[in-house]
Formats: C-alpha cells, sequence, structure tokens
C-alpha cells in the first residue's frame, strides 16, 4: 500500500471505531430483516461499506465507492445496499435510532441529507448488481466415466484330483487299574468311632460328679449342722466318690496338658475361691433369710411419690407451655404493627428518592448535552494537541537519558570503591596468615583444667574413680543375681504345691463323674424296656392307620 491508501485504510477504522454505536443500529437491523441467512464473520465487512456511505461518500466520491462494491461479492453488496437506502427506514427508525445517540437535527442534516441526496445515484449502482447477477451463467463441466473391459485369458485345463488317503484306526487309551482302596473300609471311620467312644465317658464322668455335688449341697441345705460338721460330711463323700471312680478310671484318657505359671495359680485361686463361697453359703442358709415385706412396703410408697412428683412437673411445664404461646401471639401483634410503620416510612423515603432520582437523571442529560459539545469541539484541535504531546515527550526523554547517565557515572565510582577495599582486605588476610603460629600442645594428665569449679579432678583422678564405680556397680549386680534366684526357687515351690493341689481337686473331680455316669447308666437299664414298648406300640398304631388308610382308598 502506498501513503495514501495506507492513510485511508487508518482513517476508515479509527471512523469505525468512533461510530461503533452508530453503525451497529444499521447492521444489527439488516441481520434481524433481510441478512438472517447472511454468516456472522461478514459483519465488519456490512460495518465499513455503512461506514463508507454514510461518512466517506462526499470525499471519496461515487466512483470509487462504486468499485469498492463491485470488487466485493455482488449478492450480498446488492442486498445490503437495498437495505440500507431505503427511503422509508431513513426518515423513519434509522433517523430516531440515531437521534438516542446525537441531536436529531445534526443528525437530519449531517447523515440523512446526504443519503438521501445520493440515493439516486446509489439506485443506479444497486441495478447494475441486480442485471450483474441476473445474467450470470454457470457452467458445469460433465466428466467421461472410464468404461472397463475383461481381458481375454485362455480358460486352465482341470486338474486331476488325487484319492483321499485312508482314515487311520482310533488308538484307544490304557485302562487305569482298579484301586485296591474300594475293597476296604476306610480308616476314617475307625478314628471316628474311637473319639466317639472317649467322648462319651467322658460325658459320663462329668455328669455323674454334677449330680454327686448336688445330693451333697441338697443333703446339706436340708439338714441342720454346724461347719464342721458339713467339712466332715464333704470329705466322706469325697472318699465316696474315689472308691466308686476308681473302675472308670482305667476307660478315661488322662492326657497330661502343659499349663504356664498364670494358669497353674489362676486355676489354684479358682478352687480356693469356690471352696469358699459354697461354705459361706451354707452358713448363711443356716443361719436363715430375712423378710422382704418392709423393704417392698417402703419401695412402694417411694414409686407413687416420685409418680406425684412427675405429674406435678408435667402439670407445671404444660401451664408453661401455654403462657409462653400467649406471649408469642402479643409479640407477633407487636412485630406486625411495627412493620406496618416501618412499610409507610419506606414509602415515603422512596418517594423522596424517586424526586431526587429524577431531578439527577435530567441534570445527567443536560452534562451529557454539554460534554458532547465540548467533545466536538475538542475534535477540532486535535492535531495541535498531538504536536503538544510530542514536543513533551520529547522533552521527557532528554531528561531520562541524563539522569541515567549522571546514574551510570555514580554507579561506576561506587563499584571502583568497593573494589579498592576489598583489595586492601585481601592483602591484610594474606598478612595475617603469612604470621607463624603455634601448633602443638603439651597435656599433663596430672593437672585440672584450672576452671575454678568445685568438682573439678584431673584425667587420671577420672580413670581412677570410674574404676571404683564399676566395680561398686559389679557388687550390686551380683547381690541382685542372688536375689532373683532365690525368688524364682520360691516362685516354683509355690507353683510346685499349687500344682500338687489342682492334681487332687481333679482326681477327686474325676471319681465324682464316674459315679454320676455309673448311676446314670442304671436309670437308663432300668428305662429301656419301658421305652422300646411304647416305640412298639406306637409304630403298630401308625402300621394300622395306614391300612385303614389303604383300604378306604382302595373302596373310594
Amino acid at each position: 500500500l502506498n501513503v495514501t491508501e495506507e492513510k485511508f485504510v487508518l482513517d476508515t477504522l479509527a471512523g469505525c471505531t468512533e461510530y461503533k454505536s452508530v453503525l451497529d443500529v444499521v447492521v444489527n437491523a439488516f441481520y434481524v430483516q433481510d441478512g438472517r441467512y447472511c454468516p456472522i464473520s461478514e459483519r465488519n465487512l456490512y460495518i465499513v461499506i455503512c461506514y463508507l456511505a454514510t461518512f466517506q461518500l462526499e470525499e471519496i466520491g461515487l466512483q470509487h465507492f462504486s468499485r469498492i462494491v463491485k470488487s466485493l461479492d455482488a449478492a450480498k453488496m446488492q442486498k445490503f445496499l437495498r437495505f440500507f437506502f431505503n427511503d422509508l427506514y431513513l426518515n423513519t427508525w434509522i433517523k430516531d435510532e440515531w437521534s438516542h445517540f446525537y441531536d436529531s437535527v445534526y443528525v437530519k442534516e449531517n447523515w440523512i441529507d446526504p443519503l438521501l441526496r445520493w440515493q439516486p445515484k446509489v439506485q443506479q449502482l444497486i441495478e447494475e448488481l441486480t442485471d450483474k447477477l441476473s445474467n450470470r451463467t454457470t457452467t458445469v463441466k460433465i466428466s467421461r466415466v472410464t468404461q472397463p473391459k475383461e481381458f481375454n485369458l485362455t480358460a486352465p485345463k482341470p486338474r486331476a484330483i488325487p484319492p483321499p488317503p485312508p482314515a487311520p484306526l482310533p488308538v484307544l487309551p490304557k485302562r487305569q487299574p482298579v484301586p485296591p482302596s474300594i475293597y476296604k473300609p476306610p480308616k476314617e471311620r475307625k478314628q471316628l468311632e474311637e473319639i466317639k467312644a472317649k467322648n462319651i465317658q467322658k460325658a459320663k464322668v462329668s455328669v455323674f460328679c454334677s449330680c454327686s455335688i448336688l445330693s451333697f449341697i441338697l443333703t446339706c441345705f436340708f439338714c441342720i449342722v454346724s461347719s464342721s460338721q458339713i467339712l466332715e460330711l464333704y470329705l466322706k463323700h469325697i472318699c465316696f466318690c474315689t472308691k466308686i471312680a476308681n473302675g472308670f478310671s482305667s476307660r478315661i484318657d488322662n492326657i497330661p496338658i502343659k499349663l504356664n505359671t498364670a494358669a497353674i495359680l489362676r486355676e489354684g485361686a479358682l478352687y480356693q475361691r469356690k471352696m469358699e463361697e459354697e461354705l459361706k453359703r451354707i452358713e448363711n442358709l443356716q443361719q436363715g433369710a430375712g423378710d422382704p415385706s418392709e423393704f417392698l412396703e417402703w419401695q412402694k410408697q417411694m414409686r407413687g411419690k416420685d409418680l406425684e412428683e412427675q405429674l406435678a412437673e408435667i402439670e407445671y411445664r404444660r401451664l408453661q407451655g401455654k403462657l409462653s404461646y400467649e406471649e408469642a401471639v402479643l409479640a407477633h401483634q407487636k412485630v406486625i404493627q411495627e412493620n406496618k410503620k416501618k412499610a409507610d416510612l419506606l414509602r415515603q423515603e422512596k418517594a423522596e428518592l424517586m424526586h431526587l432520582y429524577a431531578e439527577k437523571h435530567l441534570q445527567e442529560q443536560k452534562e451529557m448535552k454539554e460534554l458532547v459539545e465540548h467533545v466536538m469541539e475538542g475534535h477540532k484541535n486535535v492535531k495541535q494537541v498531538k504536536a503538544k504531546i510530542q514536543e513533551y515527550k520529547q522533552q521527557i526523554v532528554q531528561q531520562v537519558c541524563e539522569e541515567s547517565g549522571e546514574l551510570l557515572r555514580q554507579a561506576l565510582e561506587e563499584e571502583e570503591d568497593k573494589n579498592r577495599k576489598r583489595y586492601e582486605l585481601i592483602q591484610q588476610i594474606r598478612a595475617i596468615e603469612s604470621t607463624p603460629s603455634i601448633r602443638h600442645k603439651f597435656v599433663d594428665l596430672t593437672d585440672t583444667g584450672g576452671h575454678g569449679l568445685f568438682g573439678e579432678m584431673s584425667i587420671v583422678e577420672l580413670r581412677e574413680r570410674l574404676a571404683l564405680l564399676k566395680e561398686a556397680q559389679k557388687a550390686t549386680e551380683e547381690e541382685k543375681r542372688d536375689q532373683i534366684i532365690h525368688e524364682k526357687q520360691a516362685k516354683e515351690q509355690l507353683i510346685l504345691d499349687k500344682l500338687d493341689q489342682i492334681s487332687q481337686f481333679r482326681a477327686e473331680l474325676g471319681r465324682a463323674a464316674a459315679l454320676k455316669q455309673e448311676e446314670k447308666k442304671k436309670s437308663q437299664s432300668g428305662e429301656r424296656p419301658m421305652k422300646d414298648e411304647r416305640i412298639l406300640n406306637l409304630q403298630k398304631k401308625i402300621v394300622e392307620k395306614t391300612m385303614e388308610r389303604k383300604k378306604q382308598a382302595g373302596l373310594l
């Protein structure tokens, strides 16, 4: 682009930016009415054409304007110019919309009247574009379709088919022999039977023991005897149980169980506690129990009092709730009255604010008109202002250059001072390093440090004291070791005593269980015939009933 064309493009861009609101009115209306199917990407094109037709048509002339329009798409330009240069649109809504931004007289004299004056000539341009569109022809190229031809190939001779090979004979897999375990009974069955028999024996012994202890307790309860007599009876009962359980001891498996110290002490304490509880319970039964009627009467009275207090509290709360309800109603009424008063005040304030807003709006309109006039005057003096601004900027640049040179000179001087001081400091450090220094120091282990402390000592004395402390520590460790050994031996003796006691209790309980098991067997042997007779009778009755049912079914 040359200088004139570049200036024209820049002026056009500045004008489109300045009068954007005015141009948007026309372009938006065009997209709503006639340009519904036009792409939105061409909006800037229509804005430029509208700006040239409105503000630059007098300067560039119709010929230059026509050349610009014809260089673009004829259909789009014909549609837009026909819409924009419509007499009805220019005199009605376009004029009204532009009057919202600028004065109506200014709009009519400077914009609408020139457009109406150029309208006949622009109409000729529109007709030329229409003729161009009507005479446009489209040529469509017709492409030939290639017709394929078959190849002239010789037919191949048929090939001889060989006979199929014979099918291979099937090979049968070898049969596996029958395992020998099929003809032998499994070992698990024997093991289960043995375990079952052992469990039955153990259960019989435990039941017999519990029954014997229960019988002993009942005899003590219903007979009035002293504690010494109870102990004698208990020992006799245990001896009797041991004699009877001797026959079952050979059948019961005594499997040894390894117990730790805690388990032994715990089991011994358990047996001791059981014995004490049993004796205490028997003594209480001998002394007799008190009558609980007085306690029940007192309990009934106290419950009645509690119920009365609860009812009184409920009634009190109910009345409190009723009272709070009444107070809430009154408070609600007061709030309604206050809200009404506040609403009246707000209405008055709103009316005053609306009046102030109307006055302010009128004042702003006046200020806006004055500002528009001032801006229009300011456009005329733009070049002078630009020249002044450029001179002012040049002065500022010159001042900045002078100041930067001065600052650079000061920085160089400061850097030279720093380097000189650094060099002097390095020389001093090197001089200090060059002087010889005594690096060896002789130490006397018998002398103290000389710090003036009370517990100060030499290294030799410190070593002697450490040796004495080690000997004392070894002596204390030996004493502790001997003490631990004695305690361990005493504890082992206590555990052995507890084990003896536990074994005695277990033996007695086992004998009692054996006696109980024997008694149970005797009782079962007497009941079995009766039980078997009952079962037989029931089976007979069932058979008779089934026969009768079948007979009745056959008759039916």
